[in-house]
């Protein structure tokens, strides 16, 4: 990888904490390639529409009230056009209420093609 991971991984976690729809939606083009994916256990996202309405969904359910924020363990690892590290949400204290693994595939645009999420730390129901 000719390019800087922490700071992928920093736009990545800025853009779910994202206020304004503009800088979101500018942000996940910046982020995905066109056709990118996200998939999680039960569903897919694909290209900048889908994603664009994921990460709105997920930033008005978790982000908007400031009951939560998306942050990273700070575990960023990656080698040839793989990244890996732990997205998480965490509360004003820094308690941690979920918890996914995530594996991002970058092409040599620096573009998201797909982006893996496991769960390993649920949110409590």
């Amino acid at each position: 990888m000719d390019f800087d991971i922490e700071d992928l991984v920093g736009r990545y976690v800025a853009v779910w904490n994202e206020a304004d729809p503009v800088l979101r939606r500018n942000a996940i083009a910046d982020l995905w390639a066109q056709d990118g994916m996200e998939l999680v256990e039960s569903t897919r996202f694909r290209g900048h529409a889908e994603l664009e309405t994921r990460v709105t969904h997920a930033y008005k359910e978790f982000v908007e009230d400031r009951k939560f924020a998306v942050t990273s363990a700070n575990d960023v690892f990656g080698h040839h056009d793989g990244i890996t590290f732990t997205l998480q949400l965490t509360t004003a204290d820094g308690e941690v209420v979920w918890a996914a693994r995530v594996v991002l595939i970058v092409g040599e645009d620096e573009l998201i093609r797909y982006d893996y999420h496991f769960t390993v730390q649920p949110l409590a129901a």
